[in-house]
């Protein structure tokens, strides 16, 4: 199983644990292991932590928030009061520890801390109203992502997966036209 780190948030990647929501959804976060694994891919949150069932349910439920929230904000609707106050509760736990070491950046902490860093980092995505919130052009992906690109032209979360199959289909599209 590949996690896949392209939206340009920790919090917004952690939504994106939901593949094709709109079809057969795939939880790619289906058991307290997943989480543990998805949390030591992300280069921004600590190396080690660890899940059990009730850790596993609480960065669902931040994840379907953040989710909702996030639809709120693309479509220009209010937030819905019951998200905010699971992401707000969520952010309010304790904070990551940071280490500096000839390696680089180290970041600990246990799984509230991890979840509280992504909470914040949702808020502060979901904040910034310059920032180019976006869901991906491709039909079958429902993926969120910051449109950092120049002009904020950017059409796909990733070039790898549905940058490369969009490019794709037109090029055989075009090859039985012609």
């Amino acid at each position: 199983m590949g996690f896949a780190f392209v939206s340009g948030s920790p919090a917004l990647d952690l939504v994106g644990t939901v593949e094709s929501r709109r079809g057969a959804a795939v939880d790619l976060l289906a058991s307290p292991a997943d989480l543990e694994r998805w949390v030591r891919a992300c280069e921004e949150l600590p190396d080690r932590v660890t899940a059990d069932g009730a850790g596993l349910a609480a960065a669902l439920r931040l994840r379907e928030a953040l989710y909702r929230l996030a639809l709120a904000r693309l479509r220009g609707a209010p937030f819905p009061p019951a998200e905010l106050a699971v992401v707000n509760e969520a952010a309010a736990g304790p904070a990551l520890g940071v280490e500096l070491t000839d390696a680089g950046l180290r970041r600990s902490g246990d799984l509230p801390a991890t979840l509280a860093q992504l909470a914040r980092d949702g808020i502060a995505v979901l904040a910034d109203r310059r920032a180019a919130l976006k869901e991906c052009g491709r039909a079958d992906c429902t993926r969120l992502y910051l449109d950092r690109s120049r002009g904020a032209r950017r059409t796909w979360c990733g070039m790898a997966a549905c940058g490369n199959r969009v490019k794709a289909a037109a090029y055989r599209a075009r090859r039985q036209a012609g």
